[in-house]
């Protein structure tokens, strides 16, 4: 039999479709890392994703003004000026990029700079690191978010080199992403940052999980909400995950990505930076602030009403900036050592009157009584600001094996003022690997389409529809409760429940099938399939026992 020989890595510059791509990117990179560890790896790897990026933009503009000229009759020459007017760029929302911050510069020079009579020598890492400061320099919303790292003493030279060749041999363009061929290179890099901040998410662990959200999670925050158009707002944005997929829902629904407005705080720089470039990444302008900060010591964005509030905080943390006299405790003082109920109620405090809010929040939140937070619960219940609780299945975050649910908030609940919906997803999703579940298009369907139908109102998207910017879809409008999945609670009711909020509590367990035996028959049958089973235990015990005596013979 001949050797076995180990099959070769695919090559980017031969990939075709947008899975290939990643996997074929990320698995050439990882093979790259060397002794970094995961969290030095993302900043290196993300920054140039986010450099090629902004280079390839700049040349799909710059070709595309120069095809406008000569459409105009105007030759090369005479389009010149025009191809170094930087308001060019920015009116279509590309960056101006120097020259010495070009992909095509750093690719020239993949090995480092070898000293001439006009320059010094230099390495690659330092030229990466120029070109950062170059593109902040040019473009003032860049300011402090490029990281320039890449001629520090952690980073190897030679591997960097190959991480630019890497870049440089892969095709962003005429890549298929579900059965369309994706033609402009920034949008296939888009789709690459973001596989790789869930794969460095992975691989940091807890760590991981401060600044990503599995996006089945986000998704069902999205399509609860449908942030059809207004100001989107998230106090814990990590890498802006939340916004992107915003964006993603606006498209798919043929509706203007620019119809929303971000903003959002980041207590952690290094996340901040990736949430900057994120959006950078996917045309979105975001109101992040003029640098990272806790949005409890310091509201990045006072006296702005949201209209929508999307958000996954980490969960009970202890050591937090409290202040007892702050004006956005309005229902209760949230205990020292848990923040849970300050994030509820600093979300509330931002909505605007008709604003709605959905906020990831550990299990326990729904019915801990101690340090207040029982009390606080009440108060919430009891002005009727809270419009629908979801308990979602285990295993969903990599980075933690708290179960987790979602609050649903509103300002104003239209029909169903005093009313509350529980839903019981705790059995929804499937696993995809031994560590991680994911839910399913048709679970986050089914959780959204539970919602907007107990609401009596037509969803957003159904609006959108029917003003004919997208194709009608056929929706479920009329709501009922059921068993074991989803249920109507009165305010009565919680309160009788002492305010607890957990679903299980009220939707109850689901029907359980008709088999179609009748009952007398199916107990007479399982009697004598018990009395057999008894039978043969006493004749196997018989058995054994004269095996033994046989043995001690």
């Amino acid at each position: 039999m001949p050797p076995r020989t180990k099959a070769a890595m695919p090559s980017v510059a031969t990939a075709t479709t947008m899975k290939d791509l990643k996997d074929t990117l990320w698995k050439a990179a990882d093979k790259l890392r060397g002794s970094m560890d995961a969290s030095q790896y993302k900043d290196v790897i993300l920054g140039l994703v986010f450099l090629k990026y902004v280079s390839d933009a700049f040349e799909e503009r710059r070709e595309a003004i120069l095809a406008e000229c000569v459409a105009d009759g105007l030759s090369e020459n005479d389009a010149a000026p025009l191809l170094e007017d930087i308001d060019e760029y920015r009116r279509a929302g590309a960056f101006w990029v120097p020259e010495r911050a070009r992909w095509g510069y750093l690719a020239r020079n993949a090995k480092g700079r070898v000293a001439t009579v006009d320059e010094p020598e230099a390495s690659v890492g330092q030229l990466v690191d120029d070109a950062m400061a170059h593109l902040m320099g040019a473009n003032p919303p860049l300011a402090g978010t490029l990281p320039t790292i890449f001629n520090s003493i952690s980073v190897d030279q030679r591997r960097l080199g190959e991480l630019v060749d890497l870049f440089s041999s892969a095709r962003f363009t005429g890549v298929m992403a579900d059965g369309t061929k994706v033609s402009k290179a920034r949008d296939v890099l888009g789709e690459v940052y973001e596989y790789f901040l869930e794969k460095f998410a992975r691989a940091e662990g807890k760590r991981g999980g401060e600044f990503f959200t599995p996006p089945s999670v986000v998704r069902v925050l999205v399509e609860v909400l449908e942030p059809y158009r207004g100001r989107v707002y998230d106090p814990a944005c990590g890498s802006g995950g939340m916004f992107v997929q915003a964006e993603k829902f606006l498209e798919s629904h043929g509706a203007d990505p620019q119809a929303i407005s971000v903003y959002g705080q980041e207590l952690n720089q290094r996340t901040w930076q990736l949430a900057r470039m994120n959006l950078a990444i996917h045309g979105l302008s975001g109101q992040l602030g003029p640098r990272w900060g806790d949005t409890f010591a310091r509201d990045l964005h006072p006296d702005v009403p949201m209209d929508y509030v999307m958000s996954n905080p980490p969960f009970n943390i202890k050591d937090w900036a409290r202040s007892t006299d702050d004006a956005r405790w309005k229902y209760g003082v949230p205990p020292a050592g848990n923040a849970n109920y300050a994030w509820i109620q600093h979300i509330l405090s931002k909505l605007a009157p008709t604003g709605s809010a959905g906020v990831v929040m550990a299990n326990g939140s729904m019915s801990s009584n101690s340090g207040g937070e029982g009390e606080i619960r009440a108060q919430l219940v009891e002005a009727d600001l809270v419009s629908c609780m979801v308990a979602l299945p285990t295993q969903l975050f990599r980075s933690t094996g708290i179960p987790v649910c979602v609050w649903f908030v509103a300002k104003d609940k239209g029909a169903r003022a005093g009313e509350v919906l529980f839903i019981d997803a705790r059995n929804m999703g499937h696993m995809v690997d031994r560590a991680e579940r994911a839910l399913s298009d048709e679970d986050i369907a089914k959780i959204a389409s539970t919602y907007h139908a107990w609401k009596r109102t037509p969803s957003q998207v159904e609006l959108v529809e029917t003003l004919s910017l997208v194709e009608p879809v056929e929706t479920e409008t009329t709501y009922a409760d059921i068993p074991g999945f989803c249920y109507s609670a009165t305010l009565a009711e919680i309160k009788n429940a002492g305010y607890a909020l957990t679903p299980g509590r009220y939707v109850g367990a689901a029907e359980a099938e008709d088999d179609g035996e009748p009952v007398e028959e199916k107990i007479a049958r399982l009697t004598k399939e018990l009395f057999e089973q008894f039978d043969e235990s006493a004749r196997l015990e018989k058995v054994v026992r004269e095996q033994l005596e046989r043995v001690r013979a």
